[in-house]
């Protein structure tokens, strides 16, 4: 009896404790698509309930980043005025841009960023009518050009699904050759900004060789662990200008160098959970 009830506090109970969180967070995303679901079908004007539960969504993701990650967006000053493609380095979990959406709005009282998500997103029960009201697109070069010209902010991780499931502690960028968001910048004629979160990798990980079942199926049948209270604060860089006479080519590159330099920056390497932790404690100034 004693041995068992040792087997249940020395094994179960941190087995538990590394899922809890990620269970939490699932809950939270559906909360979500619930509170959506309410006030569509509220007597309230689109434009009244998009207002409402933009309002609440904002603050209930807004709340969960500030208590359990402490939160914070330094960079903001670099965000453009108008227009602007945002690029930003791809998470194991990206609540971390699910924080920003929440600050943004807050900080422009409005929803003004459009966010290209992979497809299978849209596939799963409830996310695809929640997408659509957050503004999530799939990417079609047509529906960029439309935010952008909108004159919308629009937001791409190049990495995609494949940089959140194989990077590593050195958040090593994989972007493969694709260069679509350096077309789609320049025929929009709009600067692109950087963006990295600190410590990401350290406060959720994917289990073991399980990720690489990606590579037959295309979808991230994955087992997420962790939910480390690790500190998280997104940087935004300082945006690149558009210039009429860079090739799509050279773009790509110096994208890349901005986003790895804003990296290095900010972000010790390889990523430590126990340093993630000790930087709750440790107050850096807004750049």
């Amino acid at each position: 009896m004693c041995l068992e009830k040792y087997f249940i506090s020395a094994v179960l109970w941190p087995l538990l404790a590394l899922i809890v969180i990620p269970i939490w967070i699932f809950f939270y995303i559906y909360l979500s698509v619930f509170i959506v679901l309410l006030y569509k079908m509220s007597s309230k004007t689109k434009e009244e309930a998009q207002r409402s539960y933009y309002f609440i969504l904002g603050h209930l993701w807004d709340f969960f980043g500030r208590i359990w990650h402490g939160y914070e967006l330094h960079g903001v000053e670099n965000l453009p005025d108008g227009p602007g493609l945002i690029i930003y380095y791809h998470a194991p979990l990206p609540i971390d841009y699910i924080f920003f959406l929440a600050k943004i709005f807050f900080l422009k009282n409005r929803l003004c960023c459009y966010t290209v998500v992979d497809q299978f997103v849209f596939k799963l029960p409830g996310l695809k009518m929640l997408g659509s009201k957050l503004k999530m697109i799939t990417g079609s070069k047509e529906e960029c050009l439309h935010a952008l010209k909108n004159g919308d902010w629009l937001a791409i991780s190049p990495g995609g699904t494949r940089e959140a499931i194989f990077s590593d502690k050195t958040y090593k960028m994989l972007w493969g050759k694709r260069k679509g968001f350096a077309n789609i910048a320049l025929e929009a004629r709009v600067p692109i900004i950087p963006m990295f979160t600190e410590n990401t990798r350290e406060g959720y990980k994917i289990f073991g060789q399980i990720k690489h079942l990606y590579e037959y199926i295309r979808w991230p049948l994955i087992i997420l662990y962790g939910g480390f209270p690790v500190k998280w604060r997104t940087h935004i860089g300082k945006p690149i200008p558009y210039d009429p006479n860079i090739t799509v080519d050279e773009l790509v590159k110096k994208v890349q160098d901005s986003l790895q330099t804003l990296i290095e920056k900010n972000q010790k390497l390889p990523g430590s959970i126990r340093r993630g932790l000790l930087a709750r404690f440790h107050n850096k100034k807004n750049e």
